[in-house]
């Protein structure tokens, strides 16, 4: 009797195990491999979006931002309850609900008292939640080229830094505009607006951020081309070096907002969404059994309350900024604004579950 009860759980365990890597492999091809190639078949698009007005660009972010943008951070409250054995439902959503309600209000005060500061810290904090998220897929997809944490947080400089710094480098005009009309929400003289971003765009600066992301490419790149040869899978390095191609390119060529509207909703919050997906056994449980519509599905349901709530935060923040919102330019500003306030609170949350699942600590993950 108790040999046939350990053989059948040894079944059942071995069927949850091959569930969940089959999960595993689903999200990282459905959220991660094939979006990517996407990303890279756009690139003859993105080329010539420089020739378009800069509205285009704006009623792109806008349609990402709506279609999965906002979603994708809109479960965090879940993430806690989910990612541990050890937390309630009510501690997971006041824990969280806290953080926001603290961090991002910290941030939208940052914007009424040093508009030009919190633009750049808006920025700097983008570049290490976007590095910070495909540090996590590229965890995910199993790659071992990246095994101390001194190189997984090189990949974060690179990933990240792609799409914050590369624009400054090749459309600094546009990523200007964008940079005064943010901080010209808060200053009301235009002139002004355009004197407090100055220093982000003189050449010297432009240059030095080049340089430096030239330099930490090829770092990050070398090593992992290192470990290959001392044994690491090169299909990992690769895949890994061939996003970066990709990457590289479309934000060299493809107009900066633009660019940034169809990252994040295509490769950024995709990622994320995916990963979130991992966490939650039922939605994992269908990806494993093939049901892909299942997962996103009660991915959405669960995220649709707070994905309205975000949208509340961007009409919060236009109907209080001093120069009001009268242009698409006015818009796109406040939803910056708005993201900025939601992605500190967010990348605490995301920090927590890369701890938890030991993703700077490359061998412990769970």
């Amino acid at each position: 009797m108790t040999e046939t009860s350990t053989r059948s759980t040894g079944r059942r365990g071995t069927t949850a195990a091959e569930g969940g890597e089959r999960a595993r492999s689903a999200v990282d091809r459905w959220f991660a491999y094939y979006p990517a190639i996407a990303l890279a078949a756009l690139l003859p698009v993105g080329a010539v979006t420089p020739l378009f007005p800069v509205e285009v660009g704006v009623a792109t972010f806008a349609l990402g931002t709506l279609v999965v943008g906002m979603a994708h951070g809109a479960v965090d409250h879940l993430v806690p309850l989910r990612a541990a054995t050890d937390i309630s439902l009510r501690r997971s959503i006041a824990v969280v609900s806290v953080a926001y309600a603290v961090l991002g209000g910290a941030v939208v005060a940052a914007f009424f008292l040093a508009p030009a500061a919190a633009f750049v810290g808006f920025i700097t904090l983008t570049w290490l939640h976007w590095g910070q998220g495909d540090v996590a897929a590229l965890a995910l997809a199993g790659v071992d080229h990246l095994p101390t944490s001194a190189e997984r947080w090189l990949s974060l400089v690179v990933r990240g830094g792609l799409p914050m710094g590369v624009p400054l480098l090749a459309h600094p005009g546009e990523y200007r505009l964008v940079a005064e009309w943010i901080v010209g929400l808060f200053v009301v003289d235009a002139s002004a607006a355009a004197a407090a971003v100055d220093p982000l765009f003189v050449p010297e600066t432009r240059l030095a951020v080049g340089a430096f992301m030239v330099a930490a490419t090829a770092l990050s790149v070398g090593l992992g081309y290192r470990r290959v040869r001392a044994g690491a899978s090169r299909r990992g390095w690769i895949r890994d070096a061939g996003e970066i191609a990709a990457l590289w390119a479309w934000f060299l060529l493809a107009a900066p907002v633009f660019a940034i509207g169809v990252y994040f909703a295509l490769w950024h919050a995709l990622r994320h969404v995916g990963r979130l997906v991992l966490v939650d056994e039922r939605a994992s449980a269908a990806l494993g059994g093939g049901d892909l519509l299942g997962a996103l599905s009660r991915f959405a349901r669960d995220a649709a309350p707070l994905t309205l709530g975000g949208f509340l935060v961007v009409g919060a923040v236009g109907l209080s900024v001093p120069a009001g919102v009268a242009a698409p330019g006015d818009l796109l500003a406040v939803s910056l604004v708005a993201i900025a306030a939601l992605t500190l609170p967010h990348v605490v949350v995301t920090a927590w579950l890369d701890r938890k699942q030991g993703v700077w600590r490359p061998g412990s993950a769970g």
